[in-house]
């Protein structure tokens, strides 16, 4: 079993079914981001000492960005619902109950919702926190030098990671453009597309239907 910064990587069937699955189908940016959410989210999970199955936490964190990619990305569902749904599917096959599920399906959906997976249940807190340290730097001092030196050194971020995973983000959405209204990736499309027009929640209000 790999152990990395003091982290086991999970090594079940299901788990390294999983990990060949993300290695087939993402890019490697994606792969190592993925492992590197796990990784950091293990530790924060350590440091509050939390309790939840880390092979939960794995899944969420390999699945996370699933819905970015071909054959998983839809035409009109966000991508995190995509990536969930993903995730979703593979663990019925494996026969996980219901209640795990639905912490897996959760932890995805909601990654880029700030402000509600910390409440919910570890498996849901841990990879928004995974993602957040290892894309927006948040936490970056609760973690030891070591620390972060192992993961990166195992699952390196390279050269142009954060211009990388923004592109990745907009490769993802582009062609939905609807999906990012009240979500953060509509701030990588305003980056990145020069026809995004973003759509503005009052203007929705002022405009509906509703004669008052």
């Amino acid at each position: 079993m790999t152990t990395i910064a003091g982290i086991q990587i999970p090594d079940s069937m299901m788990a390294r079914e999983a990990t060949q699955l993300v290695r087939d189908t993402e890019t490697e940016l994606l792969y190592h981001h993925s492992r590197r959410v796990f990784l950091f989210g293990s530790l924060a999970g350590a440091r509050k000492q939390l309790k939840y199955d880390p092979e939960l936490l794995y899944i969420g964190a390999m699945f996370h960005d699933m819905g970015l990619v071909a054959p998983y990305s839809s035409e009109h569902d966000r991508f995190e619902v995509d990536g969930a749904n993903a995730a979703r599917d593979f663990l019925q096959r494996h026969g996980i109950g219901e209640d795990d599920i639905e912490q897996v399906w959760n932890s995805i959906a909601l990654h880029t919702t700030p402000g509600i997976p910390q409440y919910m249940k570890p498996v849901v807190a841990l990879v928004t926190a995974g993602v957040e340290m290892d894309v927006l730097g948040l936490a970056y001092d609760e973690f030891t030098e070591h620390q972060r030196h192992e993961v990166i050194h195992a699952h390196p971020r390279g050269a142009h990671f954060k211009e990388g995973i923004i592109d990745a983000f907009a490769h993802g959405t582009i062609h939905k453009p609807e999906t990012t209204f009240g979500n953060v990736k509509a701030d990588v499309l305003a980056l990145k597309d020069p026809h995004y027009h973003r759509e503005n929640f009052c203007t929705m209000i002022l405009g509906s239907s509703w004669k008052d």
